[in-house]
C-alpha cells in the first residue's frame, strides 16, 4: 500500500470520525490502532503501547496538573476582582477605561492562569457586568474579553508552551520567556484600539467620572495592595525560571504553593475550593492526557508508514522557499483552528512541520510563539471559536453567540498583524530567552 494512499484513508477516516461525534483523542487513538493492525499486523500494537509509555515517562508532564491546579485555585481566591478593582481606578478614566482595565486585568491574570476558560469565565463574570451597567455597547464588551482572554495561550505559564515543548523537543523555560514579550506586544495593541476607538465614539464606552476613577489620589495608591498577591505569584513561577533556579515542574509547584498562600491570604482556602480545584483539575488534566496519547500514537503509526518523510521532502521542495514554507504553516495552522482543538493541531503537525522548519533556518523557539499566537486566532475565530462558548456561558441571557462572534473580528485582526510583526522580526520573541540564566 503507497503512502499516498495510506495518507488519504487516514485522513478520511479521521475526518469520519470526528463528524461522527467521536471525541478528538479517542478518534485518533482508533485510527492509529486500526491502521497498526492494517499496515504491521498485531505486532505492529507494540508501537502504540511504547508511544504512551514514553509520554508517561516523562517528567515535564507532572507540570501540567500543577499549572491547572494552580489556576483553579486562583480563580476561586477573588484574586481577579481585586485586581479589576486596582485597575480601573487608574484606567478608568481613560477613554474605554473599563475595556481597558480588562485588557491589563487578563494580562495580570494570564501570568498566573495558564487555561483559557479559566481565564475567559473569571473575566466575563467580573467584568462583563460592571461594563454593560455602564452603558459600554456590547460589542466593545464581549471582544475585550475574549480576546484578553486568549493571552493566557501566550503569556507563561500557558499550557500550551509544555505540549508544544514536549513534542518539539524545545526548552519549555525558553518558550515561556520568548512568549513575554509578543504577549505583552499585543496586549498594548488591543488597548491602543479600544482607546483610539472610544476616543473616536465616546458613545460606545461612556466614561463616569464618579467611579472608581475619580478616587482621590491616597486610595489609588492603597488599592495597589491589591496587586501584591499576583505579582508575588507571578515573580514566583516566571521568576525562578528566568533565574534558573527552577525546572518547569518545579516552578508549577512552587505556582500551586504561591496560590494557596494568595487564597488563605484572601481566606477562600477552604475545602468546597480546594475540592473545586481537584476536580476541575483531574478533568482538564484527564483530556489533556488522552488527546496526547491519542495524536502521539496516531503520528507515530503515520511517521513509521512513512508519512511525515513524505510530508517534509514536500515542503522543503516548495517552490516559494523558505519563507513560502513558513507562510504555509501559519495558514495550514489557523485553518485547522477553525475547526480542531489546538493540542490536536499541535500533536499531529508539530512533528512534521517543526524538524522542517529546523532545517530551512528557523529557530524552533520562535515557531512555538508563533505557533500560540495562530492557536490565539482560533479561540476567537469561528465556528469552533471555544472562547466565545466559554463566554456565552456566563452572560445575560440577552446576549448570543452570534453577538459573541460579532464582537471578535477587529480583534482577529489586531491578533494578524501582531503575528506578522513577531514574523517579521524574529527577535521580539528570541531576545529574552537569550538572557536567561543557564
Amino acid at each position: 500500500m503507497s503512502i499516498e494512499l495510506i495518507s488519504v484513508l487516514m485522513a478520511g477516516s479521521f475526518v469520519s470520525l470526528l463528524v461522527l461525534g467521536l471525541p478528538l483523542a479517542f478518534a485518533a487513538g482508533a485510527i492509529a490502532v486500526i491502521f497498526s493492525i492494517v499496515l504491521y499486523g498485531p505486532p505492529g500494537l507494540v508501537l502504540v503501547v511504547s508511544r504512551v509509555f514514553t509520554l508517561l515517562g516523562n517528567s515535564v508532564l507532572v507540570s501540567v496538573p500543577l499549572f491547572v491546579f494552580m489556576a483553579c485555585i486562583l480563580e476561586r481566591s477573588g484574586i481577579a476582582e481585586d485586581i479589576f478593582s486596582a485597575v480601573t481606578a487608574w484606567a478608568g478614566g481613560v477613554p474605554g477605561g473599563l475595556a481597558v482595565a480588562v485588557i491589563i486585568t487578563s494580562t495580570l491574570m494570564a501570568a498566573m492562569v495558564g487555561v483559557l476558560g479559566a481565564e475567559v469565565v473569571t473575566i466575563g463574570i467580573v467584568a462583563l457586568p460592571a461594563m454593560l451597567s455602564r452603558g459600554y455597547k456590547k460589542d466593545l464588551a464581549l471582544g475585550c474579553i475574549c480576546a484578553g482572554g486568549g493571552l493566557s495561550t501566550l503569556i507563561p505559564p500557558s499550557v500550551v508552551f509544555i505540549l508544544y515543548g514536549l513534542t518539539a523537543g524545545v526548552s519549555i523555560g525558553q518558550l515561556y520567556m520568548a512568549g513575554i514579550i509578543p504577549g505583552l506586544l499585543l496586549a498594548a495593541m488591543y488597548i491602543a484600539y479600544i482607546v483610539i476607538r472610544a476616543k473616536l465614539n465616546p458613545s460606545i464606552a461612556p466614561r463616569d467620572l464618579s467611579t472608581e476613577a475619580a478616587l482621590p489620589l491616597r486610595e489609588k495608591f492603597a488599592l495597589l495592595r491589591n496587586l501584591f498577591l499576583p505579582s508575588l505569584v507571578v515573580f514566583a513561577v516566571l521568576g525562578s525560571l528566568y533565574l534558573g533556579w527552577a525546572t518547569p515542574t518545579e516552578a508549577g509547584g512552587v505556582g500551586v504553593a504561591g496560590a494557596a498562600l494568595a487564597a488563605l491570604a484572601k481566606r477562600r482556602l477552604n475545602w468546597p475550593n480546594v475540592r473545586h480545584a481537584i476536580t476541575e483539575t483531574t478533568r482538564t488534566t484527564a483530556m489533556l492526557y488522552w488527546l496526547f496519547f491519542g495524536s502521539s500514537a496516531l503520528i507515530g503509526v503515520y511517521t513509521l508508514a512513512g508519512g511525515t518523510s513524505m510530508i517534509q521532502g514536500f515542503l522543503e521542495a516548495f517552490p516559494l522557499g523558505p519563507i513560502g514554507v513558513l507562510l504555509m504553516i501559519q495558514l495550514v495552522w489557523i485553518v485547522l483552528g477553525s475547526f480542531i482543538d489546538w493540542i490536536g493541531i499541535l500533536l499531529l503537525t508539530a512533528p512534521i512541520f517543526v524538524p522542517v522548519a529546523v532545517k530551512l533556518g528557523y529557530d524552533p523557539v520562535w515557531l512555538g510563539v508563533l505557533f500560540c499566537m495562530n492557536m490565539q486566532i482560533s479561540y476567537i475565530s469561528p465556528p469552533f471559536g471555544p472562547a466565545a462558548f466559554y463566554l456565552k456561558g456566563v452572560t445575560p441571557p440577552g446576549i448570543t453567540l452570534t453577538d459573541i462572534f460579532k464582537s471578535i473580528w477587529p480583534y482577529l485582526g489586531i491578533q494578524a498583524a501582531a503575528l506578522a510583526i513577531v514574523i517579521a522580526f524574529p527577535q521580539i520573541a528570541l531576545w529574552l530567552p537569550q538572557t536567561m540564566m543557564r
